[in-house]
């Protein structure tokens, strides 16, 4: 499927940079696609910076020549170093990138207005803001990323659910048995009702985790904002920043009818945003109008970056696990600096969007920048 795709105008020079911001505010007035431009402009410039390293000796360039690697790092190798074997062994494992505190790891979705997904963008085709202004430096940029999964499945097992929560059973364990197929992926099961119960800890032992989808029992209440709140703050934060990066994601089966919390639905909703995990929700009202638990599901997924599914019926609901299984291996990464980063605790927004609006880009709304 050949589109064309609009690319900010990356050889712009510094001179010819600074001219193209004058005319852009001359010409303010011309409102929301001069803004556009603007954020385009200085995302490219960032790129620039980025990709274009400071000039070295010749025996320095002569040395870096026969290295190539992917993902820019904050330490760099003597030239004369060498892949050890076990380095060697480690080739076809999945990326890895180790973030300093003060750099953002930002994973996104890009599809067009019929939800298919857009492959094969560059970085030059993004916009980014954080905290209103344009990063500091782009240390990398992905296409296709491969990182290892951090999944939780989180099963309303209230009595609500009762007539059918076997349907939710199967879905789910099919969905783990297509997710999960590299050695460092890990995924848990909680089931909550006036309570959440882990039956299954961090593992890839697709028995283990089937094991503890069968283990939950419907009945009682709905405390589905303590789950949320529960499974970010013991299972996920633990793999947030300044570790390995990884794909970090709650799928939530539920009605969203909350009635035994005693988390908000915005504290459960920062809990997300400070272990960096996205909420893709599955709601259980079969009946052709959206209720309210069905809006407070929307709000918690849109809040994190995540989507929202409703199916038809419950047998449909495999249909809703396979696009959440396309969507978490049809994805891209990039690795920023922010500007004037300060370790305050404080919540940082993050606005991206693609260049041509045609297409639109689905990514977390912020996160917390870590406290010295």
């Amino acid at each position: 499927m050949s589109k064309r795709i609009f690319t900010a105008a990356t050889k712009i020079d510094s001179s010819a940079l600074a001219s193209v911001r004058g005319s852009l505010e001359a010409s303010s007035r011309r409102g929301l696609r001069i803004s556009a431009l603007v954020l385009a402009v200085a995302f490219a410039a960032s790129a620039l910076q980025a990709q274009q390293p400071a000039p070295q000796p010749a025996a320095s360039q002569a040395a870096q020549s026969a290295q190539t690697p992917d993902v820019q790092t904050q330490s760099a190798q003597p030239p004369e170093a060498q892949p050890s074997a076990d380095q060697q062994a480690d080739l076809n494992a999945p990326t890895i990138v180790r973030l300093g505190v003060n750099e953002v790891n930002l994973i996104f979705t890009v599809t067009d207005k019929h939800g298919h997904y857009i492959p094969n963008l560059q970085q030059s085709d993004f916009a980014l803001l954080d905290d209103g202004r344009a990063p500091a430096k782009v240390n990398s940029f992905h296409q296709q990323i491969n990182l290892p999964l951090r999944v939780g499945i989180v099963i309303d097992a209230s009595t609500s659910i009762r007539s059918r929560f076997q349907f939710e059973q199967e879905s789910a364990t099919e969905f783990l048995l297509g997710v999960l197929k590299a050695r460092s992926d890990r995924a848990f099961v909680m089931g909550f009702d006036v309570t959440p119960t882990v039956t299954q800890d961090w593992t890839n032992n697709i028995d283990g985790l089937e094991t503890g989808i069968n283990r939950l029992r419907p009945g009682g209440g709905t405390a589905l904002f303590d789950a949320v709140y529960t499974a970010c703050r013991d299972k996920l934060l633990d793999v947030a920043r300044g570790q390995q990066p990884a794909r970090k994601a709650i799928v939530l089966i539920s009605d969203g009818d909350d009635n035994q919390s005693r988390v908000y639905p915005d504290e459960a909703v920062k809990e997300c945003q400070r272990a960096e995990t996205i909420i893709y929700a599955i709601s259980t009202n079969w009946t052709p109008s959206r209720g309210k638990g069905d809006k407070v599901l929307t709000k918690m997924a849109e809040d994190t970056g995540g989507q929202v599914f409703f199916p038809p019926s419950v047998e449909q609901m495999s249909v809703s696990f396979h696009e959440i299984e396309e969507e978490l291996r049809s994805q891209y990464a990039l690795t920023y600096t922010p500007a004037d980063f300060k370790y305050d605790g404080r919540f940082r927004p993050i606005y991206l969007y693609c260049n041509d609006r045609r297409y639109q880009a689905r990514t977390r709304k912020g996160y917390f920048a870590p406290q010295q």
